[in-house]
């Protein structure tokens, strides 16, 4: 009888300790949760930037007022078109244009015909003239653009057309009665692959017509007439 009360109470304790532990788990496992939770921090007051002082512009002096001007008046020269520009007027316009081509200056030279339209472009700075024709049966078209240098005090051309992938570029002047000009150019010769001399030539009539001739120089340096241009202005 008194074993089995001492069984009974044994069996007793070893189940509170049980719960005790238990307890003391869930306990633990609380506290922990509770500490692994932290409030959102609260976001920080921005602080405002200090205001920026107002700048002061102070008023230029004299000599910085001078030099302002200076520049203004130079950017003027530079950009803005007058009597250089306007000695080029002759060539705009519609022209029918009988084309010479001379592929031996020993021989006659190949005829055919064009037409060519010319007008103002970038505010009257430059001449953009538009030319396509045939020449030995075959289509053949150009573009070119002419202008006056207001710092270099010349006048300049580029042309370009199907007959090359380059470009030539003139630079030259103007008779002072403004009825010739002759502008220079340096290419590169398609037979000799070396530079060669290129001369533009022009003659101006009182109408507006023209004829440039394309002069290149030979192996020797001779200048022999390649091209000639006649431009006659179109009746309306």
């Amino acid at each position: 009888m008194k074993t089995n009360r001492f069984r009974m109470n044994a069996a007793l304790l070893v189940v509170v300790a049980l719960l005790a532990v238990f307890s003391a788990r869930i306990a633990a496992q609380e506290v922990t949760a509770k500490n692994s939770t932290t409030p959102h921090a609260l976001p920080a007051k921005a602080t405002p930037a200090p205001a920026l002082a107002k700048q002061q512009t102070a008023a230029p002096s004299a000599s910085e007022a001078a030099h302002n001007a200076a520049i203004v008046r130079a950017m003027d020269d530079a950009m803005e078109p007058g009597e250089g520009q306007n000695k080029l007027n002759f060539l705009v316009g519609n022209f029918d244009v009988r084309v010479f081509i001379w592929l031996d200056p020993a021989k006659p030279p190949i005829e055919s015909r064009a037409v060519s339209v010319g007008t103002w472009v970038l505010g009257h700075r430059y001449i953009q003239q538009m030319l396509s024709g045939f020449v030995l049966g075959e289509a053949w078209s150009g573009i070119g653009y002419a202008g006056y240098d207001n710092l270099a005090k010349q006048y300049v051309a580029c042309y370009m057309d199907t007959g090359s992938t380059g470009m030539e570029w003139y630079t030259g002047g103007m008779a002072p009665d403004g009825k010739s000009a002759v502008l220079k150019a340096t290419i590169i010769d398609a037979m000799t692959l070396k530079p060669s001399n290129l001369e533009m030539r022009l003659s101006i009539g009182a109408d507006g017509d023209h004829i440039t001739e394309l002069w290149q120089s030979d192996e020797t340096g001779k200048m022999n007439k390649i091209m000639e241009l006649q431009y006659r202005r179109q009746q309306s």
